[in-house]
């Protein structure tokens, strides 16, 4: 595609899409050739471009090969964000150039002409999926983009100097600036989700049946160290999403990501109430305990999903990059965090044995300067590591922190 004739303007987007795809036209007397060309780094399952600023309402070209080696040209459109529909009478009609068109594989390459409109500027958008329909039919579903972006071109320009107008979302794709912000929302959320929220929770897993400050050192690691990390790093993903030319919520790993941040939010909420307020009625441990911690294991084991989709799915899309190192690591971290956990469930009987005997406590009214026992049923054995001489040791029934209790 690098081949220029002194009658027509050419226009190469290979950085501004994310380096999957690029585009060239050539104005023809009352028509535009338009071609769309694979990069190679992924390969194409179909391949689009519309006309207008946005999905909404364009009227899209959308071109994908099949496995007799012919190509599908459907025109389409929709009124939002859904799967387009065909056209069968659209505005103006594409044309595809079979002779100039190929089929490779990686570098497939679509060629139509479609009349000019009126214009001297043109506003265009372009999609690259990399799930092929599996038919020929012009109606056959379609699979979700994996880039999609907008540029105009002006017409009116017939040198060949490449032509881009103002869209300042595309300035940012593939340049430094662009790499700087989504590889700081990369390692934010890795490092709040990944590593500080699962070291909270060992934290709390091994040290809550041997030392009083194992709550102190939970939350703030939950809280104040992760906390700042997820919401900084969430808030680049945001603008990343805004500099690639992007809408909010568009796929799979944006929404999924946002749902994370509102579980994130709820734990914390669940883990301020559990600390605040004590049921004075209940007996035994109460649910939101449980819930609280099924609760973030869910956090942690759909932020290890999301790390990967995001390595492996929206690097890729928007840089053109695949992080094989990534991989090797987000393995082994997927094997040693569950495994860590799971040991530290030998601790699971003295954990309940103590707060039994903390509840016990804090109903019954024992001194302050009385030892205990985290077993009370008679004749049951005592191991010597389950007596505890601390008056404070616990007396936050089932936190084992000391904080004076608040009855429901």
């Amino acid at each position: 595609m690098s081949k220029r004739s002194p009658s027509s303007w050419w226009i190469s987007l290979n950085l501004l899409i994310g380096q999957l795809l690029c585009v060239s036209a050539t104005v023809n007397g009352t028509n535009v050739d338009y071609v769309v060309q694979s990069t190679g780094i992924r390969k194409p399952g179909w391949m689009a471009l519309g006309f207008g600023t946005e999905m909404s309402n364009s009227a899209m070209v959308i071109m994908w090969a099949n496995s007799n080696g012919n190509i599908t040209l459907s025109q389409r459109s929709v009124g939002g964000h859904d799967e387009p529909q065909v056209v069968s009478n659209p505005p103006r009609v594409a044309a595809l150039t079979t002779d100039l068109s190929t089929t490779n594989g990686s570098d497939d390459k679509f060629v139509f002409t479609i009349p000019a409109d009126s214009s001297k500027t043109q506003n265009l958008i372009y999609a690259f999926g990399d799930q092929n329909p599996g038919s020929s039919a012009v109606d056959a579903h379609i699979e979700q983009h994996l880039s999609f972006g907008s540029f105009t071109l002006n017409l009116a320009n017939t040198n060949t100097n490449i032509t881009l107008l103002a869209n300042p979302a595309l300035g940012y794709k593939g340049t430094g600036a662009f790499l700087t912000v989504i590889t700081i929302h990369a390692i934010l959320c890795s490092v709040g989700f990944l590593i500080l929220l699962p070291s909270g929770a060992l934290l709390a897993r091994y040290l809550r049946t041997f030392n009083v400050i194992w709550f102190k050192g939970h939350w703030i690691i939950q809280f104040y160290l992760a906390g700042p990390a997820i919401i900084v790093g969430i808030v680049f993903g945001f603008l990343a999403t805004g500099k690639a030319g992007r809408t909010h919520f568009y796929d799979n790993h944006q929404q999924v990501g946002y749902g994370i941040l509102v579980l994130y939010l709820l734990q914390c909420g669940l883990g301020a109430f559990i600390h605040w307020v004590k049921f004075k009625r209940f007996k035994g441990r109460p649910p939101q305990n449980y819930l609280h911690a099924i609760l973030g294991l869910i956090v942690i084991g759909a932020a290890l999903m999301q790390v990967r989709s995001g390595y492996s799915e929206e690097w890729p899309s928007l840089t053109g990059e695949t992080l094989t190192g990534i991989n090797i690591l987000w393995w082994i971290w997927v094997v040693a965090l569950p495994v860590a956990y799971l040991g530290g469930l030998v601790f699971l009987r003295k954990q309940y044995r103590q707060e039994a005997a903390n509840r016990a406590k804090a109903v019954g009214g024992s001194g302050s300067n009385a030892s205990y026992v985290g077993l009370m049923n008679v004749g049951s054995s005592v191991n010597v590591g389950d007596i505890h001489d601390d008056p404070h040791f616990g007396q936050y029934a089932d936190e084992g922190y000391d904080e004076p209790i608040r009855k429901l």
